[in-house]
């Protein structure tokens, strides 16, 4: 396609400058998008109210977050540190003579960012995916999602606005309206895209993945896909906390009509009294909630479609659904049961159902319950709710648990994801396509950089992060030592 051809040619002219600029330059244009987003703030609450169903306090918390998280790697990136910026000095003495060798690592090149249809703000267009490769000193070029069309064209004026006023190269950031998943394939094809960002469905990130592992020189695809987020919930908290876990799990099944990639789709117990009452009680607490509007008419009909699915396999008991009937493109909350034997017989049972439903599988005793954890796919998260005296009796459960995904939550919901240095938003396959990292907290910058060596450089060809004077002020490792001390 000609047009991407131009699109990306752009970018990688882009690119060659903007890679170059200083860290606080970046930093200051990475503060100037928010600033600009927040200048919009009414206006795209009121397009992506209008285009996704969503409430206004849902989307303003969403544009909290990603400005929070634009200013957050702006931070991340002024500081310095994060070049991982390593100095072996030269022996001449030593035999053979050691050479002077310094790492750091460098941007990659121009990224392409899928934006995602659940999230319009902090994972669409000016998002995490791309507030980590600006702040990594790559050029992106945004694929709006069709189903928020007009809040993606809305925020690239943002950032378009904070580009010119802050001289940054025409191109930086560029936006892809074409429809069609032929404009998706040529992006990812394209011999000058270096990395790629994704979030949403499992045959999406898939697709992707392939389209670069055909290309000729294979690409890396960092696409967060599908997870279902296991929930352990261990004999004696079930005993002391039926009524309050039955609550709060509920409201995060329904949270946001359960359309977040934590949301507990998978509730694991040992089969008792306790546990009955458990579900019981919240099969009556889902029975109250309110259907909602989901997202877009794809999401609900892929909704109702997965749901029915589940629902008609062997041995899956449909527990409640909520009272209140659904209207059009309304989500019914339900839970439904099984029986672990029934579960680790039908692949079925594990697909992830995009929407405000969970299923308990019920485990005869521990051993099913190991059973159980051991057959399941990578995660986003996994979760156990218990108390002192289950962590003690059941180490060995807890430790399968942290083999599953990239975050494991103690006595909470999994909805919620704290944007921060700590956090993991990532997980072994189909989590991610790379559990090695994170879309999500500073670390997600790691992606669209590569390690560079220097060798034998004079002083001043090298990296300001290089060399000796340390005139960025960062904490380096010079002859295995960590320091912001010059090298002398």
């Amino acid at each position: 396609m000609q047009e991407i051809n131009t699109i990306m040619e752009q970018s990688q002219a882009a690119f060659r400058t903007y890679s170059q600029l200083p860290a606080a330059v970046r930093a200051q244009f990475l503060e100037t998008v928010a600033a600009e987003i927040e200048a919009r703030r009414e206006q795209l609450v009121t397009i992506a109210g209008a285009e996704t169903n969503l409430p206004a306090a849902r989307l303003n918390n969403e544009i909290n977050r990603t400005n929070n998280q634009l200013k957050m790697f702006a931070a991340y990136i002024r500081e310095g540190s994060w070049v991982e910026a390593a100095i072996d000095t030269a022996d001449a003495a030593r035999v053979p003579a050691k050479p002077d060798t310094r790492k750091m690592l460098l941007p990659a090149g121009p990224v392409v960012v899928f934006g995602a249809s659940n999230f319009p703000f902090a994972f669409s267009t000016a998002g995490g995916d791309t507030a980590s490769a600006l702040a990594a000193g790559c050029t992106v070029v945004v694929k709006a999602h069709s189903a928020h069309s007009g809040t993606s064209r809305e925020v690239f004026t943002a950032i378009l606005k904070a580009i010119a006023a802050c001289g940054m190269p025409e191109h930086t950031v560029q936006h892809v309206e074409i429809p069609g998943h032929a404009t998706g394939k040529a992006l990812v094809a394209h011999p000058l895209t270096t990395g790629v960002g994704f979030t949403g469905s499992l045959q999406g990130g898939k697709a992707l993945l392939e389209y670069a592992a055909g290309r000729e020189n294979p690409i890396p695809v960092f696409a967060e896909m599908s997870s279902i987020n296991p929930v352990v919930f261990y004999p004696d908290t079930l005993s002391q906390n039926a009524a309050t876990l039955a609550k709060s799990y509920a409201a995060s099944i329904t949270l946001g009509m359960g359309q977040f990639c934590t949301n507990p789709g998978l509730l694991l117990a040992i089969g008792s009294e306790a546990t009955d009452n458990f579900l019981r009680l919240l099969a009556d607490e889902i029975e109250k909630t309110i259907p909602q509007k989901m997202l877009h008419s794809g999401i609900h009909a892929s909704y109702v479609r997965t749901m029915e699915t589940v629902l008609s396999q062997d041995g899956t008991v449909l527990l409640k659904t909520a009272a209140q009937p659904a209207q059009e493109l309304e989500a019914t909350p339900a839970v439904a049961r099984v029986n672990a034997a029934q579960f680790l017989q039908n692949p079925h049972l594990q697909e992830e159902v995009f929407g405000p439903f969970s299923l308990a599988v019920i485990c005869e005793d521990k051993t099913a319950l190991k059973q159980v954890l051991a057959t399941l796919k990578g995660q986003l998260t996994t979760t156990a709710m218990a108390t002192p005296a289950d962590l003690e009796t059941h180490a060995d459960i807890l430790a399968l648990q942290t083999t599953l995904a990239g975050r494991i939550i103690l006595n909470d919901v999994p909805t919620g994801v704290e944007v921060n240095a700590s956090m993991v938003h990532g997980g072994p396959f189909p989590a991610t396509t790379d559990a090695r990292f994170t879309s999500v907290g500073t670390t997600a910058a790691r992606r669209w950089v590569r390690p560079a060596c220097f060798q034998g450089f004079t002083d001043a060809l090298l990296p300001e992060a290089l060399r000796n004077s340390n005139p960025l002020g960062i904490l380096r490792i010079v002859n295995n030592e960590w320091t912001k001390s010059p090298v002398v």
